[in-house]
């Protein structure tokens, strides 16, 4: 009798460990094709929190596969039509005579419309910290890098393997959301 019971405590537990196993493949299965890809488009909303007033905007996005990052502003109206550029961390807006301002965030390291760009980085080349599946869809946590002070990601993906969410966090805190439509890997 202990020797079925040993046996079946190790299936349960080999069991649990297959499921977390395919969460982490799916999440990795997703890096794989957009590091193969060579372009992806999605459009996203995307959330400011400055403690004191948030800032809500949409953005038409466009990644190649050297990590490059072109996109347009879609809403609010005032601002729609703006269009800009990052790479590298560095970017350009251009639209006429308007320009954007942002304060920066996470002790100066980035500006809510790096957001996106900041979105595709991280999934190609951060570090996965844990998958597993809230509800019906997956989470993936994945830093930005093995820094100590790095950006910290929570991404939930559809069951079509695709970005849905993602809330970026520093210092613990949730300081961008993006709320991610037609994600497209070409």
């Amino acid at each position: 009798m202990k020797k079925w019971t040993a046996v079946l405590v190790m299936l349960v537990f080999l069991t649990g460990c297959s499921g977390k196993s395919r969460e982490l493949q799916r999440g990795l299965d997703l890096r794989s094709e957009l590091l193969k890809a060579s372009q992806c488009r999605f459009s996203c909303e995307i959330t400011a929190d400055y403690g004191d007033r948030t800032y809500t905007f949409g953005m038409d996005c466009q990644g190649d596969s050297q990590g490059n990052l072109t996109f347009t502003v879609t809403a609010p109206e005032t601002i729609a039509g703006i269009t800009g550029k990052i790479a590298s961390g560095e970017g350009s807006l251009t639209f006429d005579d308007t320009a954007l301002q942002f304060d920066l965030m996470a002790d100066d390291r980035l500006t809510p419309i790096s957001a996106p760009w900041i979105l595709l980085k991280t999934l190609r080349e951060g570090f996965l910290t844990s998958a597993g599946m809230d509800g019906e869809r997956l989470r993936l946590s994945i830093d930005d890098s093995y820094e100590d002070d790095a950006l910290h990601l929570d991404i939930w993906v559809n069951d079509e393997n695709r970005p849905e969410t993602a809330e970026i966090l520093w210092g613990g805190q949730k300081i961008l959301s993006l709320a991610v439509t037609d994600f497209k890997i070409s």
